[in-house]
């Protein structure tokens, strides 16, 4: 029996699995991943190893931790609360108090139960195409417009906001989606984005418009959040998300890269916020704020920061997202977006709607081709490209020599 007529046997036929031809990976260095067959693929999807697989300076971190001590967080290690003040000062005032967990929705659910406190109010606003985790609380943000298109129930306490299209502003229906919640009487406790609106394919909004969506929000009584966990730790080229967005969050959300597959995420806001969460609830996870999770988070800035990849990851970002334009080798590849190293480029039919079909074939053809790629979007016609951080130039022209081929191959 094959390694993947076994995987679904014990995981079951459902479960989650990239690619048409799923790949049995057995290793990774950088940029690059190996299957069981010995064929190399180009990693241009992973931001979970967000300074490169098996980075020498994590695992050297990670390992000289765990043969001293791995514990959980219920005792003080100076280790952890170096790497939580570390962390914080690389936050905007006053975001100073951090929460950990293990993963992106942990930290959304604590971050949702923080913002409930702070303000009585229960109601959320989200974009209709957002994904922000998988358990009951936060998955009621997800996909809204989805739901709505197919005549599924919508939770009575969040409220979707329609990507922009050209003849209406997104803060616009921020605006609609707190009268909303108003006019029911529950009120709003916060706005949960992803500060780039990654999931979204990267939509662009006006200058200054998050910004208005922090003053609607606030005005109503309710808190911003910033969901970092895709464009957090320098993916934009700044920090954070928010920064590149050009506004303020009241709460930021961490995870994926943060620990470079260490399973380790965060909240960071004010002091009283975190204060009036850990006074209110009983929060613990046996997993989070441990000495290893603290190692891999301090291996990784190092990285960022002693490699120089704020100013790299912009540079080789612009150029991807720039070539992917120049290529003129379909009219079916439309608009192509990028945040630092984060592209979005749009496959349209031949009528110029979105083509997910399409775009799902051109994801498996270049995997076919030795390149790993996805798709995002509310039509899933959005190819999605979110390689590690320590991407270079040359693994930029490696993968636009492939997809140049993939996508003028395509039908």
């Amino acid at each position: 029996m094959t390694s993947l007529a076994r995987h679904k046997q014990v995981f079951g036929h459902g479960a989650p699995l990239f690619y048409d031809e799923p790949i049995e990976l057995v290793g990774g260095e950088g940029v690059w991943l190996f299957d069981s067959d010995g064929r190399r693929y180009l990693d241009a999807y992973n931001n979970v190893p967000c300074v490169g697989h098996a980075n020498p300076r994590v695992v050297a971190a990670v390992s000289a931790q765990m043969a001293t001590l791995q514990v959980h967080g219920r005792y003080v290690h100076g280790l952890v609360v170096d790497y939580a003040e570390r962390l914080a000062a690389l936050h905007a005032e006053p975001l100073s108090a951090l929460v950990f967990a293990c993963s992106g929705t942990e930290a959304d659910e604590v971050a949702m139960t923080m913002a409930r406190l702070a303000t009585g109010n229960r109601g959320f606003i989200t974009s209709e195409a957002a994904y922000h985790g998988n358990n009951t609380d936060v998955g009621r943000l997800n996909d809204i417009g989805g739901r709505v298109g197919a005549g599924k129930p919508v939770d009575p306490e969040v409220r979707g906001v329609p990507l922009p299209d050209g003849s209406r502003r997104f803060v616009d229906g921020v605006a609609d989606a707190i009268r909303s919640l108003d006019e029911a009487g529950i009120g709003v406790a916060a706005v949960l984005m992803c500060s780039i609106l990654a999931n979204e394919g990267l939509p662009p909004l006006a200058a200054g418009e998050m910004a208005e969506v922090v003053e609607l929000v606030h005005a109503a009584g309710g808190l911003m959040i910033a969901d970092e966990v895709q464009a957090g730790f320098a993916r934009s080229g700044c920090w954070w998300g928010y920064e590149y967005s050009g506004f303020e969050p009241d709460i930021a959300v961490m995870g994926k890269p943060m620990g470079a597959g260490i399973p380790f995420s965060g909240v960071v806001a004010a002091a009283e916020l975190v204060e009036r969460f850990r006074s209110s609830t009983r929060y613990f996870n046996t997993f989070a704020a441990t000495p290893v999770q603290a190692a891999a988070g301090m291996a990784v800035i190092d990285v960022i920061e002693d490699e120089g990849l704020l100013d790299q990851i912009p540079r080789v970002g612009d150029h991807l997202a720039a070539s992917l334009r120049e290529m003129g080798v379909t009219d079916r590849l439309g608009e192509v977006r990028n945040v630092g190293l984060f592209v979005g480029a749009d496959w349209l039919d031949h009528d110029g709607g979105p083509d997910g079909e399409g775009a799902r074939a051109i994801v498996n053809a270049a995997r076919q081709a030795g390149v790993l790629i996805g798709l995002d979007g509310p039509h899933g016609h959005v190819l999605k490209l979110r390689p590690p951080l320590v991407f270079s130039m040359a693994d930029a022209d490696h993968l636009l020599d492939v997809m140049s081929l993939v996508l003028a191959a395509a039908k």
